[in-house]
C-alpha cells in the first residue's frame, strides 16, 4: 500500500498514541526539568522507556544514543524528546516497509491470536486494495466462528469483493483451496485469507495453519506469498511470544499492529522491530476504515514521544 495519507491521518495518529505519548512526555519532563543528563537521570529515562514497553534491548540502545555527546550537560525536556524521536525513528526505519502484493493472485494469509483484530484488518485491507483498483477475493477460512464470516460478508460488500465461504465447521484448508481456485478464475490480483484466531500454545490449531499452506501449494507452490500477523498492542510484551511462535510455524513475513489507541504501551512496536527485524507494514489506531495505515517510522516516533511532525499540518 503506497497511498498518500490524508491530512486527517496525522491527527488520528496523534490522538491514538496519546496514552503512550502522555506517559513518556510527562515522564521526561519530570526527570529532566533543571537536571543534568547524568547516570541517575539516564537510569530514570531507561526505566520510563521500559515501562512504555520498548523492551530492555531497545531501551538500552536509546539510552546510549541519547547520552552520546550530551552526558553531564544540562538539557531541557524538549531536547530529550527530540533526541528520543530521532533515535526511535532510526531504530524503526528498517522495519517501516510498505506491503506490496505482487503477482496475481497474490495470496496473503492473515494470522494471529484470538481478539487481535484479524477479521477487521482483512476488511480494511480489502477496502484499501479495492480503492487502489485491485481485484480482491476474500476467503473466510475461519469456519468455526459464524460471526467472523458475517463480518467479512459486510466488509466484502462495502469493498465490492467476492467472499468465498465454506459450510459451518468445514475444513479451513479446503475452503482456502476453493478460494484460490476462484481467485484464479476471476483473475484476482489479491486473495486475502482470514484464518481462525488461535493461541500460540495451541499446537493443533497452529498445525492447522501449516495444513492450509500445504494444501494451497498444491495449486501454487509459492503460496502464500505473504503471511501477515496481526498483533494487539494492548497485549504488550506478550506479543513477543506470539510472534516467535507464529514465525516458527508459518514463517511470518510482516506485522500489522492494531489497537494502539487503547494502550499506554505503544512502545511495543519498537521492541518488536528491534527483536525480530520483521517489516511493520501497517498500524491501527481505531475501528474506522481510515484508521489502518502504512507504517511511517518518523511520524510514529515523534507522536510516540509527544511531538508533532516537523512541517506537517495535522
Amino acid at each position: 500500500m503506497t497511498e498518500e495519507a490524508p491530512v486527517g491521518w496525522l491527527a488520528r495518529l496523534r490522538q491514538g498514541l496519546s496514552k503512550s505519548s502522555s506517559r513518556i512526555s510527562e515522564g521526561v519532563t519530570a526527570i529532566f526539568t533543571k537536571k543534568k543528563l547524568d547516570a541517575e537521570t539516564l537510569d530514570e529515562l531507561e526505566e520510563l522507556l521500559i515501562a512504555a514497553d520498548l523492551g530492555l534491548e531497545a531501551s538500552a540502545a536509546v539510552r546510549e544514543a541519547v547520552a552520546r555527546g550530551r552526558f553531564d550537560k544540562e538539557i531541557a525536556p524538549e531536547e530529550i524528546r527530540e533526541a528520543l524521536a530521532q533515535e526511535i525513528a532510526a531504530m524503526l526505519a528498517p522495519s517501516a516497509t510498505s506491503w506490496q502484493p505482487e503477482g496475481a493472485p497474490h495470496v496473503a494469509m492473515i494470522v494471529g491470536v484470538n481478539g487481535n483484530g484479524k477479521t477487521t484488518t482483512v476488511g480494511k485491507l480489502a477496502n484499501r486494495l479495492s480503492r487502489e483498483g485491485k481485484k480482491v477475493v476474500i476467503c473466510a477460512a475461519d469456519t468455526f466462528r459464524a460471526a467472523a464470516v458475517e463480518q467479512l460478508a459486510i466488509w466484502a460488500g462495502r469493498a465490492g469483493c467476492t467472499l468465498i465461504r465454506g459450510d459451518d465447521k468445514a475444513d479451513p484448508a479446503s475452503v482456502a483451496y476453493k478460494a484460490l481456485e476462484e481467485a484464479r478464475v476471476q483473475g484476482a490480483d489479491v486473495l486475502l485469507l482470514d484464518t481462525a484466531g488461535r493461541l500460540q500454545n495451541q499446537k493443533n490449531l497452529m498445525e492447522e495453519l501449516a495444513k492450509i499452506i500445504r494444501v494451497l501449494r498444491k495449486l501454487d507452490p509459492s503460496a502464500p506469498h505473504s503471511v501477515l500477523q496481526v498483533l494487539d498492542a494492548t497485549t504488550g510484551q506478550n506479543a513477543h511470544s506470539q510472534v516467535a511462535a507464529f514465525k516458527e510455524m508459518v514463517d511470518v513475513t510482516g506485522l500489522i499492529v492494531t489497537k494502539l489507541d487503547g494502550t499506554a504501551k505503544a512502545g511495543v512496536v519498537v521492541a518488536l522491530a528491534k527483536k525480530f527485524g520483521l517489516p511493520v507494514h501497517a498500524i491501527g489506531v481505531g475501528e474506522g476504515v481510515e484508521d489502518l495505515r502504512a507504517f511511517d517510522a518518523h511520524d510514529f516516533a515523534r507522536n510516540l514521544v509527544g511531538l508533532e511532525r516537523t512541517g506537517a499540518i495535522a
